[in-house]
């Protein structure tokens, strides 16, 4: 099956996300369009709803969009063929917005106890409950080892406090700016449809060269994507935007199957 022969929802998927991938990359605005269009945190500045819907059209590089399209390629067309392409937009739409809902509520969570962890240290600064709270909640993020060893030898010195306080309200600063950009969580709910819809249809792995059943497939991939969220493995990644795509995609499926609209 050639691109030509992709049917018209998936093809004007790819085609969408690669213009807006060469205007992040090429033109001047690239920053902007991530801040206007990325999915911000609640909490930021730059946060607007639309933003649920536009943050599945960016990705963050070469690897992030190719992955993403080669898999809305290689199973959306697959699944546009078995929905219809007004039930295939519906899905790719319900679960990449609901990724993205599902991942914010995880945020949220999260930065609800950073914030909590730092107002706890702020209410008693010390060398050790600032190490506490960089390795606890801002994991990635590193201080200076000569500043720790200073403060350490001048525990009440303020001007050491007042540097670790400035440093902890910076890091929840970064925390809340967060961005989150891509199509995964969509193409997390496409890989579950086409587990469900097509269970016993092999897939060839790259690593390793193995062949391996569409529905064991999902399963493993599943679980090690909510496996890598609890434990923060892997940061950078939203898994949970992942998680939620499939959560999302099962719900609809489950709906429509319910409703008649759909065999499997």
């Amino acid at each position: 099956m050639s691109f030509f022969n992709t049917p018209p929802v998936v093809k004007n998927l790819l085609i969408i996300n690669l213009i807006v991938f060469i205007a992040q990359t090429i033109t001047p605005i690239g920053d902007d369009l991530v801040t206007w269009f990325g999915l911000n945190s609640w909490h930021s500045d730059n946060f607007m709803p639309h933003q649920f819907l536009t943050h599945i059209f960016l990705h963050g590089g070469m690897a992030h969009i190719f992955t993403n399209m080669f898999s809305l390629w290689m199973f959306g067309r697959i699944l546009e063929y078995d929905l219809g392409s007004t039930r295939f937009l519906l899905y790719y739409l319900v679960t990449g917005i609901g990724a993205g809902f599902f991942n914010s509520l995880v945020g949220e969570f999260d930065y609800s106890t950073a914030q909590s962890a730092v107002e706890g240290f702020m209410a008693n600064p010390t060398p050790n409950s600032f190490s506490q709270l960089i390795a606890d909640k801002f994991n990635g993020m590193s201080v200076s080892q000569s500043f720790m060893d200073a403060w350490r030898q001048s525990p009440e010195n303020m001007s050491y406090i007042s540097e670790a306080i400035k440093g902890a309200g910076e890091m929840l600063t970064i925390v809340t700016n967060k961005v989150t950009i891509g199509a995964s969580g969509a193409v997390f709910g496409i890989l579950l449809a086409f587990g469900l819809m097509h269970p016993n249809e092999r897939i060839m792995l790259l690593i390793p060269p193995i062949p391996i059943k569409a529905k064991y497939f999902v399963l493993i991939y599943g679980a090690i994507e909510l496996s890598l969220g609890v434990t923060g493995a892997s940061s950078g990644i939203a898994h949970f935007a992942h998680i939620g795509g499939m959560i999302w995609g099962a719900a609809l499926l489950y709906y429509w199957k319910k409703s008649g609209k759909i065999y499997f």
